[in-house]
């Protein structure tokens, strides 16, 4: 028998750390959302425990992690903050400090970006628009 190579191909959960490193992410995810003035008033009366973990739940699903995210879909989700005034610019707030956290714990940049790459996917559904509505900043 000839040498063989076996190439295995890692997921983005497994690439970014797993569990624990999603875990950390979200928690650090949510410390600089609360504190930024530009999107904390979306979740002045959020319950931040159950949010945390539809979020941990939602990226290890959509990095290739384990899939238990149950909640709802992004539209249904999110159009009580549209309502709100959630616009294009929060969502670059969401992607800003989600890259920064994973930068801040060794993620490599492909991974960050990847992982932008996923969130600007959402985007139209997150605000309840169909893909060519409106310009994206």
């Amino acid at each position: 028998l000839g040498a063989t190579t076996h190439m295995t191909t890692t997921s983005l959960y497994e690439r970014l750390g797993g569990a624990p490193a999603i875990q950390a992410a979200v928690e650090l995810f949510y410390q600089r959302m609360l504190h930024d003035e530009r999107v904390a008033r979306f979740f002045v009366q959020v319950d931040m425990r159950n949010q945390a973990g539809k979020q941990r739940a939602f990226l290890t699903m959509v990095t290739g992690g384990p899939h238990r995210y149950t909640g709802k879909d992004m539209r249904a989700g999110h159009a009580h903050l549209v309502a709100q005034g959630l616009d294009d610019s929060h969502v670059d707030v969401v992607i800003e400090h989600l890259g920064a956290v994973l930068h801040e714990l060794g993620a490599a940049p492909a991974d960050i970006a990847e992982v932008a790459a996923l969130a600007n996917s959402v985007r139209d559904d997150v605000l309840s628009r169909n893909a060519s509505a409106a310009p994206r900043s």
